[in-house]
């Protein structure tokens, strides 16, 4: 005789969401998950700000169909009582699926072929200009070649983070240490561990370390109260050096995306030198160490201080480009406080994302940033299938009268500096708390 059917509730479940008792629930079955917390491919940070949990939907967009086959080996025995999947899902999940008969997740095109030949073609102008040009135009043009360098090896970091963009898995690390640790001197390990957590989290300002960027720079009046970054562990302090910072953010923005760099340098290494648990630590300590030769003693081959000083400043600066661009999707979308419900998480996706608009000649340059919505919702998705996908997305938002933003990059450009902008004068009146008037009140609140 079978076994009754063993049902926990929804609250029970939200009770298992602590380190040793971690439970999700994933089409109604529960799963314990507290000891693969540190095997988890993805890292622990989406089980824990997920735990607790139904994370259909997430897992769905993060895992190929091959990690199905895994999962019995955590099953508890437990079904969720009354288990319902709404509407949106359904549909979302039914386009998943699609995608996959449709073998669109296989499917990855040549633009890595094509990005690594740019690259490589670009490091060795680079070398040729600044050992055998005498030209101070040359070498920094060729400074700013390095920029858009980086900017493909960037673009390859965050696809191979993603799903595999060579053969096997070996090439794939290989790719990833290539062109993020050694080539662009930024930590794949740091980058993985950053990015899933924004990937789930998207624009939680508690959650999501894509919007915490205080002193410097605050999205939302809400950051004025001094909110707790779970993700960095620590208080974001909103003091009388953040106020005055914040307050001329929508001048400073671009000037500090010119150097956003030397900060995903020092997080790098913070991350690598921490006593967390990072995978292939060594590997990422010595991918950065052949960064940190080669491109030192590029720059110290140029005749002059200032030559030298023009070449990393024009590097830097064209790289600003793509800190620019990670930010459009993102900064002047809806934002929230608390930590990520997976019930909701299309909606939170939708929401919290921006479109660009662009020609397909220009996808070379976006990187597939341009079709955010659809790579959060699919983010197992390649590149070169966003384009194709996008309108069915779209379809899919207007169906269930979700937000889709899309805007060109200029627009977006502009929402976010007014974004900014908005918050910097909140910043200002909070040392004069009332309002000047209520058109005034009402232009600059946001979030």
């Amino acid at each position: 005789m079978a076994e009754p059917t063993k049902y926990i509730s929804q609250q029970d479940l939200s009770k298992h969401n602590k380190r040793g008792d971690l439970w999700i629930s994933i089409q109604g079955k529960i799963y314990d998950v507290s000891h693969w917390i540190d095997d988890h491919p993805g890292g622990e940070l989406p089980l824990f700000n997920l735990a607790g949990q139904d994370v259909t939907n997430a897992f769905l967009a993060f895992h190929p169909g091959s990690a199905w086959q895994y999962l019995d080996r955590f099953f508890t025995g437990y079904y969720l009582q009354d288990y319902t999947t709404s509407e949106v899902s359904k549909d979302y999940q039914k386009l998943v699926f699609e995608f996959s008969k449709m073998g669109l997740f296989e499917k990855k095109g040549h633009g890595v072929f094509f990005s690594l030949l740019f690259m490589a073609i670009s490091f060795c102008v680079c070398v040729y200009g600044v050992l055998c040009c005498d030209s101070p135009w040359v070498h920094v043009g060729c400074g700013g070649l390095m920029g858009f360098l980086w900017i493909q090896s960037g673009w390859i970091g965050h696809d191979s983070g993603h799903y595999q963009v060579m053969t096997s898995r070996g090439f794939n690390r290989f790719a990833q240490i290539l062109a993020g640790n050694c080539l662009a001197g930024i930590s794949i390990a740091w980058w993985k561990w950053n990015h899933n957590a924004h990937h789930i989290a998207c624009n939680s300002l508690e959650f999501d370390p894509d919007l915490q960027h205080m002193p410097l720079f605050a999205v939302s009046s809400k950051f004025f109260n001094s909110l707790t970054s779970y993700f960095y562990e620590r208080k974001l302090n909103f003091d009388s050096v953040s106020r005055f910072l914040v307050s001329c953010q929508h001048w400073t923005f671009y000037p500090v995306m010119c150097f956003a760099r030397v900060n995903l340098f020092a997080q790098s290494f913070t991350l690598l030198l921490s006593k967390r648990k990072v995978p292939n630590r060594v590997q990422e300590l010595l991918g950065l160490l052949v960064f940190w030769i080669w491109y030192p003693l590029l720059v110290s081959c140029l005749p002059t201080w200032c030559e030298r000083i023009l070449f990393v400043v024009a590097s830097f600066a064209v790289t600003g480009i793509q800190h620019v661009q990670f930010c459009l999707n993102h900064f002047s979308a809806s934002v929230y406080v608390g930590q990520p419900n997976a019930n909701d998480w299309f909606e939170k996706q939708t929401s919290g994302t921006l479109d660009i608009k662009c020609s397909a000649w220009m996808d070379w340059f976006h990187g597939g940033l341009q079709f955010q919505v659809a790579h959060h919702l699919f983010p197992r998705i390649p590149r070169c299938q966003l384009r194709k996908i996008s309108p069915l997305v779209s379809e899919l938002c207007r169906t269930h009268n979700l937000p889709y933003n899309c805007v060109s990059f200029w627009e977006a450009n502009a929402l976010t500096i007014q974004t900014l902008r908005d918050a910097a004068f909140q910043a200002r009146n909070l040392s004069n708390p009332i309002p000047k008037n209520l058109v005034w009140e009402a232009v600059n609140t946001h979030g």
